[in-house]
Parts: structure tokens; C-alpha cells; sequence
């Protein structure tokens, strides 16, 4: 036996990935809906490369009644409004918005990272997915944490700009053609030009002078992980389609090697490492786009610390910084709660 399956907001770029990877990943399902706007009612949406197609349907008049779980991909407007229905009609909803990410009765949920803190859903029959850039940060953070524990983590992000949605890659690929042709490249999405550039700002500017990408980043990772770590981070978006990287630097209570940390990482659970110390010896963006994996790279010691250590790690932002980690989720609550058969 399978699950009836909801995705909502199925014509995004991450409600499409969502779709993707149920398919690859062979997700148990008896049915499956693709709910959307008004906007985009009655459209194609295929079921990954299954063959199979459904239309879209409006979610002002779907009704989550008998449905197991709801892949919401819909942005906080429209998850505060339609999430609270489909769990009082005991759908379980795993949400990829920042609405309830925060809300202590409502766990949020790094697979590789926290998976026993699943069972806290009952609460409000609602589980939160991670920011994206927290989600892959953390499953690099997970295993050495285990063995040294870690006191501090100063980590600078270089993110693509589709972490801002299909309007994000618009605008870099309309501006880089623009640019090439010598016409002007004014920003629309983004505060300013995108194309051949860095933007030190995601999301909007907090009190303290940081963003709230890298509060999220700073909360995100207290909740997950250990509220006892300290962290700092400056969130940086880059010409870049797919992909999120992260420098990290590390600081343990205990001491570690650069050795030891590689042989961590290379046996931890969604890593891959490819730490090579020559030229091409390491992953970045472009070629982490459709995989699994967070990959880690340039794994090296602090000498300016006690016991510290750098990595960088790359990881396609709408799998696990998003899609995947939503049916990670959604096959973890199948394991530990909504058995069928």
C-alpha cells in the first residue's frame, strides 16, 4: 500500500523538484495531486519522468480530507492560510515556507540530522523543512559535532539566485544577455545587478545590521543541532543558477584533525566527499545540480584556533536545500509513524 500525496504549489521551481524526486526516488503512492494558484488551474504537470501527467487544481477548492501528506511548496502566504486547514483534515503537512520553522510545537527536521525529532508533529500535524542554506550546512556540521562537539561556526554562503525563485533566474539570465548585447541590466528581483556581480544581502535587513537569511541560519541551526553553538554568517548571492556553497570554518571544544574530519565526512550519512588537494579536486556549483549529496571539499586546519577546522560545501539548493529534504521528511514519517501495509 501506498500514500495519497499532495503537492502545493506544484507549478514552482521546488513543487516541480518535489514531483522530480518522488518519482526517482520511487515515494510510496497510491495517489498524487498537483495544486497550485487559481493562476495555474487546469495546466500539465508531469510526474517526473514517470510518464504520467495530472492538471493542476485550484487549492481554493481542494479539499486534503483523506489525503496522508501535503508537500507544501507555496511561499508563507499561502501556507498560513491553507496548512492549518489540511492538517485539521488530518493531512500531515511537511512545509518548505519560513512560516513555522520557529514555532516550538512544530519540529523542524533535518533527516540525516534530527530524525527523532519527527515525533513532536502530532502537536499541530505539521512539520517544517530548513532554510536552504541551513539544511546543507547542517549535514556537514552533524557528524563532527558527534565527535568533538562544536563551540562556534563563522560560515560566508555564496547562493544561486534561483533561491529566489523562477524570477531570480529570469533576472541573471535576462541581465547577462542584456549585458553581452550592450543593453542596460537594471535589477528587478534583486536590490542590485545580478550578472558579473556578488550581492551581500538575502532577505530583508534585521535591526543588528544582519539579514534574515543569516538569522535563519543562526536560529535554524540552534533548533536542529545544539542551541549551545554559537554561529555567525554572511549571506552572499551569486551569479549562479543552481547551487549553494558555503565556506565553513569550525571551532571544537575537543580537538580534531583534518584526517580525522575527512573520515567522518566521508562515512556520514548525504555526504559525499571529494577532497582532492590538486587542481580540480573539489565540487562546485554546476556540478552538484540534480544530485543528492552535499559534497564537501577543502577540508584543511585552522591553525588559528585551538582546534579548528575549514570545509567548503556545495549542494543543489532545490533538492536538498529544499525538495528532497521535504521527501526525506516525508519517508521518514512513513518509517516511524504512518506505516501502511
Amino acid at each position: 500500500m501506498g500514500y495519497k500525496v499532495v503537492v502545493v504549489g506544484a507549478t514552482g521551481n521546488v513543487g516541480r523538484e518535489m514531483l522530480t524526486i518522488l518519482a526517482e526516488r520511487e515515494f510510496p503512492i497510491d495517489e498524487i495531486a498537483a495544486v497550485a494558484s487559481s493562476r495555474s488551474h487546469g495546466l500539465t504537470i508531469d510526474f517526473g519522468d514517470t510518464g504520467k501527467t495530472m492538471k493542476c487544481q485550484n487549492i481554493e477548492h481542494f479539499d486534503f480530507t483523506g489525503w496522508d501528506i501535503a508537500l507544501f511548496a507555496a511561499g508563507s502566504g499561502p501556507t498560513a492560510e491553507y496548512a492549518p486547514k489540511a492538517a485539521a483534515a488530518g493531512c500531515v503537512v511537511i512545509d518548505n515556507s519560513s512560516l513555522y520553522r520557529m514555532d516550538p510545537d512544530v519540529p523542524l527536521i533535518v533527516p540525516e540530522v534530527n530524525p527523532e525529532a519527527i515525533d513532536g508533529y502530532t502537536k499541530k500535524n505539521i512539520i517544517a523543512n530548513p532554510n536552504c542554506s541551513t539544511a546543507q550546512m547542517v549535514v556537514a556540521l552533524k557528524p563532527l559535532h558527534d565527535r568533538a562537539k562544536i563551540k562556534r561556526v563563522v560560515v560566508a554562503t555564496y547562493q544561486s539566485v534561483s533561491g529566489a525563485g523562477k524570477a531570480g533566474m529570469d533576472e541573471l539570465f535576462e541581465q547577462s544577455r542584456n549585458i553581452f548585447v550592450g543593453d542596460p541590466a537594471e535589477p528587478k528581483k534583486f536590490t542590485k545587478q545580478i550578472a558579473f556581480n556578488v550581492i551581500p544581502h538575502i532577505d530583508s535587513f534585521l535591526d543588528d545590521g544582519s539579514t534574515k537569511e543569516e538569522w535563519k541560519m543562526v536560529a535554524e541551526t540552534k533548533k536542529i543541532l545544539d542551541p549551545k553553538i554559537k554561529l555567525t554568517a554572511t549571506c552572499v548571492r551569486v551569479p549562479v543558477f543552481v547551487g549553494h556553497s558555503e565556506a565553513i570554518n569550525i571551532e571544537f571544544e575537543e580537538e580534531i584533525s583534518a584526517k580525522e574530519a575527512q573520515d567522518i565526512l566521508r562515512e556520514a550519512p548525504g555526504i559525499m566527499l571529494v577532497d582532492k588537494r590538486e587542481d580540480g579536486g573539489y565540487i562546485t556549483p554546476v556540478e552538484c545540480v540534480g544530485d543528492f549529496a552535499t559534497f564537501i571539499s577543502r577540508v584543511r586546519e585552522d591553525p588559528t584556533v585551538d582546534s579548528g577546522i575549514n570545509l567548503w560545501c556545495v549542494s543543489d539548493n532545490l533538492r536538498k536545500g529544499a525538495a528532497l529534504n521535504a521527501v526525506q521528511i516525508a519517508e521518514l514519517l512513513g518509517r516511524r509513524h504512518l506505516k501502511k501495509g
